[in-house]
């Protein structure tokens, strides 16, 4: 089934906003198109099986003043909240005739009647009361131009609804939209805007999404929405204002000084996703030039609502911070997951060794000194040495302290699962005694089996031996796993690389003209590793493919250099030599 959404411009020289949902709340497509049959071909292969089609715009308007019976009554629930709708009627010029929305619907052959069961058809809703419903706002977010609104202030509320609606993800009904190259694309558009028209063409296709997620909730959660009205008078469909839900008091001085706080992060937001884009750039090349083995490294900039929920935290009898804008370290963030607790002490090392550590925190250590078990992790707060030479392509990280959480892939499954779990709230109070329990039986389990991991690769390197290898006989290149194999025999103490990395140097042992194991070994049986790998003074346990790197660098000097395979560090090689032989 597929959910629209249309944010329908009163007419088809403005943009309407069009967004699509698939039943798991994915985010298939959201763009603008002006005329009547744009709009309908933009979303003809969607509607075409079973689809519930969100119209933010009268579909049925038969009362010829005022306001019709559906809008009084949603106003008495939403005006507080300025969330009210505009009147609707017959003698405005739009209504004279059948509306846009209802023209559409007919022109889709949709059923408009609010109570209908059919597979294919369509309801009126309206995206402000919608939000403040979803979102329990006290008020709706001033996105819309208007008269004396500022640009920031219009962009900082657009970015804000933008990151509650990313923050559905989690919902009981949750919508996907963060890893959706279309919405990373209007993301990027809104950080670039210097123009309110520019923020407008995204502003119709915000709503649109919306619109599309209301479909979606009002199909997955009838007990939770409201209809306001009737087929015969009109209607509009909406999620239920929850009940106690009172609108926000007009702000006292520490709330309008929180706000500031908030908008000032909000217009540095974009600035921080470059130097999140940067952090993950940096630590990969630095993780991958040492030869270190992980699964993953991923970053991200914390969203508006992360920030502004964490601002408020509090510790003792005194706010968490005083001043959230400067003291916040992870605004910028970084992960990366190992497979090895051994391969957490080498990234751990490494990263202290190429950053200023300006702060260190073992969190394992920290739940272990109060005999539990529970959330694993390192966190390191790292910023670019000051007396370091900066590239230009470091600029967005210049100044700008960063979070980096290095843990196993079991203490990610743990950290995971139990966010989900909690964050969720769906967990009775009854039931949250045996919940921690079992958490804290799952993460001791884990811990075991993280020890395990590591005895069964201390093993694995202590008994590997070289055997004979047959290359195949479609490619004269050492095989990964042969190449591993007497790589352990070799630096019998240096760490695991990544896999890509035993085909990456196997390729550069090729231009060579290395192609067994036993080649290498003839090659290399001269080459005083130890000295190497003293000479270079490493902070950290460099790994085996790094170790083959500095022992083929030290051998062959420029010509291993000018390899068409290491045209992309010759300066960083030719740096390393120098070392080597210094």
């Amino acid at each position: 089934m597929r959910f629209v959404g249309v944010d329908l411009a009163w007419g088809d020289r403005r943009p309407t906003g069009l967004a699509v949902l698939d039943d798991r709340g994915r985010l298939l497509h959201v763009s603008a198109a002006t005329s009547d049959e744009s709009i309908l071909a933009t979303v003809a292969s969607y509607v075409e099986g079973d689809c519930l089609v969100a119209i933010d715009a009268p579909l049925v308007v038969n009362n010829p003043t005022g306001n019709r019976p559906a809008e009084a009554d949603l106003n008495r629930d939403f005006r507080a909240f300025e969330a009210g709708t505009h009147p609707s009627n017959t003698g405005k010029p739009e209504f004279a005739g059948s509306p846009r929305g209802a023209r559409l619907a007919e022109a889709m052959r949709l059923d408009i009647d609010p109570d209908s069961k059919q597979s294919r058809r369509a309801i009126e809703v309206y995206p402000h009361p919608a939000t403040v419903a979803l979102f329990r706002l006290g008020r709706t977010l001033k996105y819309k131009d208007k008269k004396g609104r500022a640009f920031d202030d219009l962009r900082t509320e657009l970015q804000r609804l933008m990151d509650l609606l990313e923050g559905l993800e989690d919902a009981a009904t949750p919508l996907h939209l963060t890893h959706r190259a279309a919405w990373k694309e209007l993301v990027a558009q809104v950080d670039a805007a210097t123009r309110k028209s520019e923020l407008r063409k995204i502003e119709d296709q915000v709503d649109a999404v919306v619109c599309a997620y209301v479909a979606l909730f009002v199909e997955r959660e009838p007990e939770h929405t409201t209809t306001y009205g009737d087929l015969a008078s009109g209607y509009i469909v909406t999620p239920t204002l929850p009940e106690g839900h009172t609108p926000a008091p007009r702000p006292s001085r520490a709330e309008t000084a929180h706000a500031r706080i908030l908008d000032t992060y909000a217009a540095k937001l974009p600035a921080l996703r470059k130097a999140s884009d940067v952090a993950v750039q940096l630590v990969t090349e630095i993780l991958d030039d040492a030869g270190i083995n992980y699964l993953s490294i991923t970053g991200r900039a914390k969203s508006v609502a992360s920030f502004a929920g964490k601002s408020v935290l509090r510790a003792g009898d005194g706010p968490r911070y005083t001043d959230p804008l400067s003291e916040m370290a992870d605004q910028v963030g970084v992960r990366v997951v190992t497979y090895l607790q051994s391969d957490v002490v080498a990234v751990v090392d490494l990263l202290a060794s190429q950053f200023q550590v300006l702060a260190d925190r073992d969190k394992g250590q920290e739940t272990a000194s109060r005999g539990r078990w529970g959330y694993a992790s390192r966190h390191l707060d790292l910023a670019l040495d000051p007396g370091d030479e900066l590239e230009a392509g470091h600029a967005p990280l210049r100044g700008q302290q960063f979070e980096v959480q290095i843990r196993t892939v079991l203490q990610h499954a743990w950290a995971e699962f139990e966010h989900d779990i909690r964050y969720k709230g769906t967990i009775p109070d009854e039931h949250a005694p045996d919940l921690d329990r079992r958490l804290t039986l799952a993460a001791g389990l884990l811990e075991l089996a993280d020890r395990e991991f590591s005895t069964i690769r201390d093993r694995l390197q202590s008994e590997m031996a070289v055997g004979p290898a047959v290359p195949p006989e479609t490619d004269l290149r050492i095989g990964a796993r042969d190449l591993a194999t007497y790589l352990v025999g070799r630096y019998a103490d240096a760490g695991w690389s990544k896999t890509d990395h035993y085909v990456w140097i196997s390729g550069l042992l090729h231009e060579l003209g290395i192609i067994s194991p036993d080649q290498l070994a003839a090659v290399l049986r001269e080459v005083d590793s130890d000295t190497i790998t003293a000479q270079m003074a490493y902070k950290y346990p460099a790994g085996a493919v790094r170790r083959l790197d500095d022992d083929l660098l030290a051998l062959y000097g420029e010509r291993y250099i000018g390899l068409a395979g290491n045209a992309d560090r010759v300066d960083l090689l030719a740096s390393r030599l120098a070392k080597i032989r210094a």
